[in-house]
């Protein structure tokens, strides 16, 4: 097949077979032959992660063919749907049902197998990633057997399975818990950072959810607050079309090119960013707002701090911009997400600040990174699975409580290593 390579370009791969099953059976097939052979097995999505989850010289798998809700309880919320299904089908097709998500993320291009299995998440003091919503899952393991996987049946092996991002089997199936659909108002802004900060707590009570996008090389940050309205939705959303296609992607995406172009233009185009980013409110269905287009691509890297380390971080991340003069243009993004119990999430038994720091595709990234990663680690930080990280087994065991448990799970699950590659063999020290 042609070069598999993920959304950025960076990580790349030319896998032996590449396969797109429509059915279970397909899949059963898929694995016992890859076990023949000899091969790997992973699972492509929409190519959003960052890190090289995905490459393969064995079988590369993709769902795309496997989509669409297979079941839906209107009066329990309960849905579920082929693991290949898409987000930004989702909200619409949940919507046709009278149901939503009640959070998500700011990208809705990824498969729903791909958001859970990384701990996809929006933002909201209130609320966790996209994988806290999953009930159930079915899972096609190394032996090429489906099973079922939830609490009443394994309550270990979903905690693991909810966020593994495909070491423990292929994704087949997945229930969420929905909620009555609803409508959102956003309102854009501008604050300081330091105001932005301060007034965090507040906002946050306030408010249904709350984040914001601090602009390197100057003070302002672009702010966005959610919240839940009975106000129908209009029929034209002509604000969210200016904000969303013309100055954060056309207009921000031609700037991105003028500082690759000149790096040294990057803190005057912060700067000029900065203060035209969008004011204003709107109100839409609630799929609407969560997510944003994004045509301009970019290497990303996330990290999940203890809620109460985030500002300090972000404070230490900006006095390193400045004091190495880092050329970048593109804005840290901070949000909130609530704890969990699931084994391997970033937000395993705590509440956490996530801080994403972006650099625009074909710039110079690693230093930069670096740098960052240093001051997040120093803050107990953990790295989103499907953004950028340096880490390895030796790091990640002493940040994950449930460390071990998983390791001799997927171990019982999957002795031969079927699904895994070398990436995930350095993860898990294997």
């Amino acid at each position: 097949m042609p070069q598999w390579r993920n959304w950025v370009g960076y990580e790349t791969c030319t896998p032996a077979r590449f396969v797109e099953p429509e059915d279970v059976a397909a899949m059963a097939a898929l694995v016992r032959q890859a076990a023949i052979d000899g091969h790997t097995v992973r699972v492509a999505g929409s190519g959003h992660s960052f890190t090289p989850l995905v490459p393969t010289d064995g079988v590369l798998v993709s769902l795309d063919r496997y989509r669409g809700i297979l079941a839906a309880d209107r009066d329990t919320g309960l849905v579920s749907m082929r693991a290949g299904t898409k987000l930004y089908e989702l909200g619409p097709a949940l919507r046709a049902l009278g149901l939503a998500l009640e959070n998500q993320g700011d990208i809705d291009r990824q498969s729903i197998a791909g958001a859970v299995g990384t701990g996809t998440h929006g933002t909201g003091t209130r609320f966790g990633s996209i994988s806290t919503q999953l009930r159930a899952l079915k899972l096609m393991t190394a032996a090429g057997e489906e099973i079922a996987v939830s609490p009443d049946l394994d309550n270990d092996l979903f905690e693991a399975a909810r966020v593994c991002f495909g070491s423990l089997g292929i994704m087949t199936e997945v229930t969420l818990q929905a909620v009555p659909a609803f409508n959102l108002r956003i309102t854009r802004g501008r604050m300081d950072m330091a105001e932005c900060l301060a007034q965090a707590d507040a906002l946050n009570a306030q408010h249904r959810q709350f984040e914001f996008f601090w602009f390197p090389h100057q003070n302002l940050c672009a702010t966005k607050l959610l919240d839940e309205t009975d106000e129908a939705v209009p029929e034209r959303d002509g604000i969210n079309y200016v904000n969303d296609v013309l100055l954060e992607n056309a207009m921000f995406g031609a700037m991105c090119r003028m500082v690759r172009l000149v790096p040294s233009l990057a803190p005057s185009v912060s700067r000029m960013v900065a203060r035209g980013s969008g004011k204003g409110s709107e109100v839409n269905r609630s799929y609407r707002l969560f997510s944003t287009v994004r045509t301009v691509r970019f290497q990303e890297m996330e990290y999940a701090l203890p809620a109460d380390r985030g500002a300090d971080a972000l404070r230490e991340i900006r006095a390193y911009i400045e004091a190495k003069r880092v050329q970048v243009n593109f804005p840290i993004e901070y949000r909130w997400v609530k704890g969990d119990p699931i084994w391997l999430s970033p937000d395993h038994g705590r509440d956490s600040v996530h801080i994403s720091v972006h650099q625009f595709q074909g710039m110079p990234w690693r230093p930069f990174f670096d740098g960052a990663e240093a001051i997040l680690r120093n803050h107990g930080g953990r790295p989103h699975w499907g953004k950028w990280h340096s880490l390895g087994a030796r790091e990640l065991e002493k940040l994950y409580p449930r460390w071990g448990d998983f390791l001799a799970l997927r171990e019982r699950m999957d002795p031969q290593g079927r699904f895994l590659n070398p990436h995930l063999r350095h993860l898990f020290g294997v």
